[in-house]
């Protein structure tokens, strides 16, 4: 074989081998063009399967927000038994309410669950309030036994009632009946037989240690400081407002935390906790512990074996990825763990 026949076939050989290499990329591109194009499918379709699912929930919410509604309006004037089936059902269906939001809170913005919680806090306040004035409890009053009450005419006068079982704090009309208000320096308790399926409320509270043995509806906490408090399951919603260097626990649905500073929360919550205006507020996993808490855990209905308690959503800070400066989480070794002697 010539030069010229070598130099020919070797020619052929690269040119064989490059269009290869030419081939093979053109092939990695197209296969690279296609997956792109696949995931962009599958994120438009993902997209669209949330719209579709936050669609579906706030017609459904809706639609079952005024349904509640209408039940609390057939209230109005009806007939004691008329008036207690439809708030026993409006009950039933506020606890599946707040259960279908739990269960959405996956594919719902942050903007879409801040709407339906307060939607949810105002209809729970309106069907207090129409338990109240249309089954009215026996009025009663707390008053503080310190060293001061015990001189008898030195004691001021307890809060006054304005109807309705409703208690007048300074003159005004507070919206439900406080169970436990404007007490300084006591231990109070409540067994379960007081709160339970009730709505409970302490306000105006200082200095003072709280064991509420049972499994209420809902908890109020409003104007407390320095305080401990410890509650058995709630089977809905804890609102917490106005605390201030205090120890909280309690086992919830959801918890609503406003306007408190310098707390701890040791906390079982079967959906999520949530803070807004709060600063220094620091969580544990529940920890107290009483003769009968099995039972009313199996009395609330939540799930024991499902705690968010340190997935907290703070609405005053939306920076994703970075956390919220407002709460931590307590230090294992720092967690209270022996309440009562």
């Amino acid at each position: 074989m010539d030069a010229t026949e070598e130099i020919s076939q070797e020619n052929a050989f690269y040119d064989r081998n490059g269009a290869a290499k030419i081939h093979d990329r053109i092939q990695k591109r197209q296969q690279a063009l296609a997956e792109d194009a696949e995931r962009r499918k599958d994120a438009k379709k993902s997209h669209s399967v949330r719209e579709e699912k936050s669609e579906y929930f706030l017609r459904t919410f809706n639609a079952e927000r005024a349904a509640i509604q209408e039940l609390l309006t057939g209230c109005s004037g009806a007939d004691r038994p008329v008036v207690t089936q439809q708030l026993e059902e409006a009950t039933a269906k506020m606890t599946q309410l707040q259960k279908f939001l739990n269960d959405s809170v996956i594919f719902l913005s942050q903007y879409e669950i801040r709407v339906a919680q307060t939607a949810l806090q105002k209809l729970q306040t309106s069907l207090s309030e129409t338990r109240e004035e249309a089954l009215p409890k026996k009025k009663f009053a707390f008053r503080s036994r310190t060293k001061a009450a015990e001189k008898g005419s030195d004691c001021p006068p307890p809060p006054e009632t304005a109807g309705s079982g409703v208690t007048k704090m300074d003159g005004a009309a507070v919206s439900k009946q406080a169970d436990f208000s404007n007490i300084s320096n006591e231990y109070l308790t409540k067994k379960s037989e007081d709160i339970q399926n009730r709505d409970v409320l302490l306000t105006h509270l200082t200095n003072c240690k709280v064991r509420l043995y049972g499994s209420p509806s809902t908890l109020h906490l409003k104007h407390i400081n320095a305080c401990e408090i410890l509650c058995g399951p709630v089977a809905t919603s804890v609102f917490v407002d106005h605390c201030s260097n205090s120890i909280l626990a309690f086992p919830c649905q959801q918890m609503r935390t406003h306007n408190t500073t310098d707390t701890q929360v040791y906390l079982h919550v079967t959906s999520r906790a949530i803070i807004e205006d709060c600063l220094r507020v620091s969580f544990a996993p529940f920890s107290w512990s009483y003769s009968t808490l099995d039972q009313d855990f199996s009395a609330s209905g939540l799930d024991r074996d499902r705690n968010n308690w340190s997935q907290v959503d703070d609405f005053n800070w939306l920076a994703a990825g970075t956390p919220s400066p407002n709460w931590t989480v307590i230090p294992e070794e720092d967690r209270k763990t022996t309440w009562d002697p």
